[in-house]
This record gives C-alpha cells, structure tokens and sequence, in this order.
C-alpha cells in the first residue's frame, strides 16, 4: 500500500502511509516535525529506507492530513495515538524515528510504553525542559534574525505542503500556536524515566541546532544504551540529510 489511510483513534482521524509493506522484519513509525507533514521531512530518506524496512509514517494531530479540530495538543496525547494505531494495525513492537516533534512524541512513547520501541531515531530532539536547558534562548524567544530559525523558504515550504494536503487549509497558524505552546512548555522527562530507556538509542543533531551542543551531550549520558551524532555545518531544519543519516541510521537499525 502506498495511499494513506486514516485510522480512528481518541476522537480523532489519524492519518498514516505504510511503504515496504512486504519487507521483512519490525516495522520502522516514521513521526515529523512541527508543522512540517511525514513526506516534507522525510522523502529524501524513503527510498534507501523502505527498501530495507516496512516504513509507517503517521501525521499527528493538525499535521498534514490529520485535522486539528477542538481538542488539546500535547506530548502524552500524541504519544496515545500512535500506541493506539499500533494497537489497531497488530504491531506489538517497532522501531521509531522521530525527528523534532516526533521525537518528543517517539521519547513519550517509549517512556509510557517500553516494550513497544525496539530502536529508537531521534533527530534534532531533547529531553529537558525546552526553555533554558533543552533549546537556545533566541528559539523561545523567537527571534527571526537568528541564523538556527528557519529561513523564508523553509517556512514557505511548511504552509506549500500543508495547503496540499490539510482537510482545512485555514488551518495551519492555529494549529501552529497550539504544538508550538506545547513545545515551549515543555518540563521533561525525570532521570529515572531516562535511565528506563534500555532499548537503543541514536541520537542526532545538527551543530547550528535549536538543541544546545551541552544538552545533547547529557542527553547521551542520561540514557544507558545512547549514541551521538554531531552533524556538522547542519541547522535544526536541516538534520534530515541523506548524506549523513542515511548510513549511520542504517548502520543503528541493522546493528
């Protein structure tokens, strides 16, 4: 299957790919980043990936496909319907890749459900509170002169692939303000929750990130079967580069 379908899942209709269907071995969930939909974030890896892996790409709540409407964004929420859908679809165990939002979301997925990650991506991520630990201070301070923000094109191409494919293309700055407040607000997750991250762990991030360098290192600390990656000459909005992640993604999933 190759066309998306929606699942209903705690009042929502949430919409998901599945590439690779015949492949063999667990299945890789796919999470992208805020306000950016699954093939924005991550088409220049599907091809490599879903030769190898049956990939399922999940939109989250007013994201893409999968309308917003009334109810709260959050961390917990999100993280419930994407163990809900793997509920729906027989999947008791799969790897997840999540990258800025969606690996907030992969993180609260394996905090909450352990045995269902058996690999864990998380790319341009953190897992401290978002202000003062987790980001640099111009990102909650939104300063749109910063070199690690977004640029006009970016952001340009964010509302392009929203308009193709939202079930309400008036929606998308609501939607924004609603996960990015859930973002900034952000306290993190205890030590203990942490440390309970058995399973493997890659973590990914650009020098020139929104994640500061010192986090991302007590990040690797933190979690007992951790690994690091520094991409460098790369922003936040950046990480996702085949060049780089390509191989040691591979290189992590198949170890």
């Amino acid at each position: 299957m190759t066309q998306g379908e929606y699942a209903s899942v705690n009042g929502i209709d949430l919409y998901y790919e599945v590439l690779g269907e015949d492949r063999p071995g667990p299945p890789l969930i796919m999470l992208h980043g805020g306000a950016l939909t699954f093939r924005l974030s991550f088409d220049a890896l599907l091809p490599d990936l879903t030769a190898e892996r049956k990939v399922i790409g999940i939109e989250l709540q007013g994201h893409g496909h999968t309308a917003d409407g009334d109810r709260p964004f959050s961390l917990r929420q999100s993280a419930e319907d994407v163990i809900t859908l793997l509920d729906q679809l027989g999947i008791e165990q799969a790897d997840f890749f999540g990258y800025s939002l969606g690996g907030l979301v992969a993180t609260e997925v394996a905090v909450l459900a352990p045995g269902r990650v058996g690999r864990l991506v998380l790319a341009a991520s953190h897992f401290g509170p978002t202000r003062g630990e987790g980001y640099y201070a111009e990102i909650t301070d939104l300063d749109l002169e910063s070199p690690r923000m977004p640029t006009e094109e970016e952001g340009a191409a964010m509302i392009s692939a929203y308009l193709e494919v939202a079930p309400d293309p008036e929606g998308f700055f609501g939607s924004v303000q609603k996960y990015q407040a859930a973002v900034h607000d952000f306290e993190g997750w205890t030590h203990d929750q942490l440390a309970g991250l058995t399973m493997p762990v890659l973590i990914i991030i650009g020098d020139t990130d929104f994640v500061r360098l010192e986090h991302a290192v007590a990040m690797k600390q933190l979690v007992p079967d951790a690994q690091l990656a520094i991409l460098p000459g790369t922003k936040h909005m950046q990480v996702i580069r085949p060049d780089f992640v390509l191989p040691m993604v591979t290189a992590f999933l198949g170890r």
